[in-house]
């Protein structure tokens, strides 16, 4: 089995802006009429912009064929990237990573949709920041979860 994983090459597909979850759904059924073409997985993160990245087995050459049965494929990137290189788009980013206590958010979702807040305690095991209100009178702490909110102002350091 090890083998085989050795073997897998992944190539980079350059797509039209914002259309890598339709190129990866065209691939899909591009690849149901055309068994000869060995595609192993087929990933669009969406850190990489423009870009879908293919395992397989095959060499370029066949990725180019596959490339020309595809709408909104561009190009495909010469050469090939080994797991290495892409295996930290395979690790889900916590939702509350790069807020801190004392960052200025605006909550985007709940009961408070618009208002402002200002971060008092960040819990990434539970993914929630606890927040106080910007124009409340008394400040009372409001815990949501961290995709709830977006930041407006970073603490400076």
């Amino acid at each position: 089995m090890s083998t085989e994983e050795s073997e897998n090459k992944i190539y980079a597909i350059k797509t039209t802006a914002k259309q890598e979850r339709t190129v990866v759904d065209n691939i899909v059924e591009a690849l149901k009429d055309h068994e000869e073409i060995r595609v192993m997985s087929i990933m669009a993160p969406d850190e990489l912009k423009g870009y879908v990245l293919v395992e397989s087995p095959d060499p370029i050459a066949r990725m180019e064929q596959l490339r020309e049965m595809v709408p909104n494929a561009r190009t495909v990137v010469k050469g090939a990237s080994s797991f290495r290189e892409i295996e930290h788009f395979l690790v889900p980013k916590p939702v509350v990573s790069g807020i801190d206590e004392g960052t200025i958010v605006e909550l985007i979702a709940g009961p408070f949709k618009g208002e402002r807040a200002v971060v008092k305690r960040v819990d990434t095991s539970k993914e929630e920041i606890t927040v106080e209100l910007y124009e409340s009178m008394v400040p009372i702490p409001i815990t949501v979860r961290g995709d709830n909110v977006r930041v407006i102002e970073k603490v400076q350091e």
